[in-house]
């Protein structure tokens, strides 16, 4: 099946992508119509076209339907802790060594095999393998994070992510103590150069702005914070820390190389709050620190 739109004048030099994901495909990413575009799933005058192609009045847009994909995943009862569930959403506390989606490298059951046996419906603006997937963490990093149900709740969501408006707080132990109180890190993130495995401080990196405040010193040379995200960088409170010669306890990519724990960094989501897509109401998530976590504080005392 298929179906033709004619371009009239009103939305002349325009981007076709733009076009498509503002008024045929409200309810999907751009990078989704991106997809259907490189995909030949849409022709512009029955050839190909960038992403980037600019309409003119009397162009003819042809789209064909996309057979949906069945997800090849089987559901694994991960008996995970759904903090909040709705009809548009939910937030979950996800726990350390879990990662959140599948990969072509990586195979063990994940956050996703866990939610299709516990939620529903998802959303499926980011495809197949990552549905619902709004945002993620780090495999050894636990805490919350938030999963659309619907497609509506996804774009929603994603625009507020897009603009900083989604407060993340983490909870971390690092290495060494501060001479301040609190601070702001603003270096951008980028692939390293030479192990790309890791992320790295690069001058052509993308912008990556971390916040932190002293929560507590250690007489052994450790200290907790606190850490809120301006932006979604991989692994950035991880670099971010490092960067400043404060690596987070555990963490052997950025750390020292003698790990002190077998749980990953400790390194926690505690806090997350947004405005809900749909009912439109501030809405604030907490989850208690590990219990791992909390012991190895404890024995700082």
């Amino acid at each position: 099946m298929q179906h033709k739109i004619k371009v009239t004048e009103t939305f002349e030099k325009q981007r076709l992508d733009i076009y498509l994901s503002e008024v045929i495909f409200k309810e999907k990413s751009r990078s989704y119509v991106q997809n259907l575009i490189k995909d030949e799933h849409i022709l512009v005058n029955d050839l190909k076209v960038k992403t980037g192609y600019i309409l003119k009045s009397g162009d003819d847009i042809t789209i064909f339907d996309v057979e949906p994909v069945q997800l090849d995943l089987n559901p694994v009862d991960l008996d995970l802790d759904i903090v909040y569930e709705d009809d548009d959403l939910l937030v979950i506390n996800k726990p350390e060594g879990l990662v959140v989606h599948p990969a072509s490298s990586y195979h063990e059951p994940t956050l996703v095999h866990g939610l299709m046996h516990q939620v529903d419906n998802l959303s499926s603006i980011n495809g197949v393998i990552r549905p619902g997937i709004v945002h993620r963490i780090d495999k050894d990093t636990s805490g919350l994070l938030v999963v659309a149900k619907s497609d509506t709740a996804h774009q929603l969501l994603s625009e507020q992510l897009k603009n900083h408006e989604i407060k993340r707080t983490y909870i971390a132990l690092v290495y060494h103590d501060f001479t301040e109180e609190e601070g702001t890190i603003d270096a951008p993130i980028g692939r390293h150069p030479k192990n790309r495995l890791k992320m790295a401080i690069v001058e052509d990196g993308k912008r990556a702005v971390t916040h932190f405040k002293v929560l507590k010193r250690f007489d052994k040379d450790y200290t907790l914070i606190s850490c809120e995200l301006e932006t979604g960088r991989t692994h950035q409170i991880r670099v971010h820390m490092a960067y400043i010669n404060h690596p987070i306890v555990g963490d052997a990519i950025y750390g020292p190389k003698h790990v002190i724990s077998d749980h990953g960094q400790f390194l926690h989501a505690i806090e997350l709050a947004f405005m809900h897509p749909i009912k439109k109401e501030y809405m604030t998530f907490n989850a208690d620190i590990p219990e791992y976590f909390q012991k190895f504080i404890d024995e700082l005392l």
